[in-house]
């Protein structure tokens, strides 16, 4: 489509070149007609009408960006993010169109992101309700016996259930921010202790290490701080191989606290090393499935810390292993909002 006024800036200035054009098209056609002996009747018709279709024309181009939006957005409405507006005008129609691109695109990936957590977390689900439903047939036809072993797993199974569910509600409230922190002094060494303490209990042929001064606090949420802690030792000590350690140590660090994670494991590839926050992404999948877990730990402590204002990463842990470091701010900002997105992207464990 022909656009013209495209390299204008804006639109009051091109309304005024459109009129200041029209006008001028008048003129000028009068003036032709006057010096053809056109009737003077005749030569208003005229130079209206041409007047008419150069401001049709400028005008459509004008108001072009417009239409392709309100086809998007209905095409948006059927479930359909695929169409984008032409965005080549610099004012700001084109501004609109490039925002409007924007949020198309974002729809999109949210979308995507809808359907694959639906497949995931129904993959999640079936996998022990089919164990469980295939063990109670067993059970039922007397093929397997009644005895601890089978309880046993039968159990872990429903364990795994539990944990899935209780981590998805957990996901659910931080994203839509219903998960308020309470925060109040909080000293860390307390914490990575009683983190420790359940994780030898949960892997007794793990050992975890604490080395944290008893003097390093922070403001925060306890209970939540606990969970992250939890979440990164859970996966160290599930991956890490039997009889290496665990580490967790935490410093002072200016005005921050600094606490690391490290194990002995396998590591993380450097391409996945972005995408270890995501929900449900696993850097090993049919090893992390058999281990229990959901691939929502790293998840839900990236969306806590980021709740405490801090920030969390993954590196590499020489000369084999990975370590987990968590920033957080000693004092917390009163000025700021902690902030809940999606976050692109995302949240994992591994």
């Amino acid at each position: 489509m022909i656009r013209p006024l495209d390299r204008v800036g804006s639109i009051k200035l091109k309304l005024g070149i459109a009129i200041v054009a029209a006008v001028g098209v008048a003129a000028l056609t009068s003036m032709l007609g006057l010096r053809l002996g056109v009737p003077v009747w005749v030569r208003p018709i005229v130079a209206v009408a041409i007047s008419l279709a150069m401001i049709q024309v400028l005008a459509r181009g004008m108001t072009s960006p417009l239409r392709e939006m309100a086809r998007a957005a209905s095409a948006m409405a059927d479930g359909d993010y695929d169409l984008r507006v032409t965005a080549s005008s610099r004012d700001e129609v084109g501004d609109l169109a490039r925002a409007f691109n924007s949020m198309a695109a974002e729809l999109a990936e949210t979308d995507r992101q809808r359907h694959e957590l639906i497949a995931n977390v129904s993959h999640e689900l079936r996998t022990p309700l089919s164990a469980l439903q295939a063990t109670l047939e067993n059970l039922v036809d007397g093929v397997a016996p009644a005895d601890g072993t089978t309880f046993a797993a039968m159990l872990a199974q429903t364990q795994r259930l539990g944990r899935l569910v209780t981590q998805l509600l957990d996901l659910s409230r931080l994203e839509a921010g219903m998960a308020p922190l309470h925060v109040a002094p909080v000293v860390v060494a307390d914490v990575l202790d009683d983190v420790a303490t359940e994780a030898r209990m949960t892997h007794p042929s793990t050992t975890v290490d604490v080395d944290a001064p008893g003097d390093v606090d922070l403001d925060g949420d306890a209970e939540r701080l606990h969970q992250v802690v939890a979440n990164l030792v859970d996966n160290a000590a599930r991956y890490g191989p039997d009889g290496q350690p665990v580490r967790i140590t935490a410093r002072a660090r200016g005005d921050d606290v600094v606490v690391t994670v490290e194990d002995r494991g396998p590591g993380i590839p450097d391409a996945e090393l972005a995408r270890v926050f995501e929900r449900f992404h696993r850097t090993d999948g049919a090893r992390s499935a058999d281990s229990g877990g959901t691939g929502l730990g790293l998840a839900i402590a990236r969306w806590i810390v980021d709740l405490h204002h801090g920030a969390i990463r993954v590196e590499h842990n020489a000369p084999t292993g990975c370590r987990v470091v968590v920033t957080l701010p000693r004092r917390r900002p009163h000025d700021r909002v902690a902030h809940v997105g999606t976050p692109a992207g995302s949240d994992r464990e591994r």
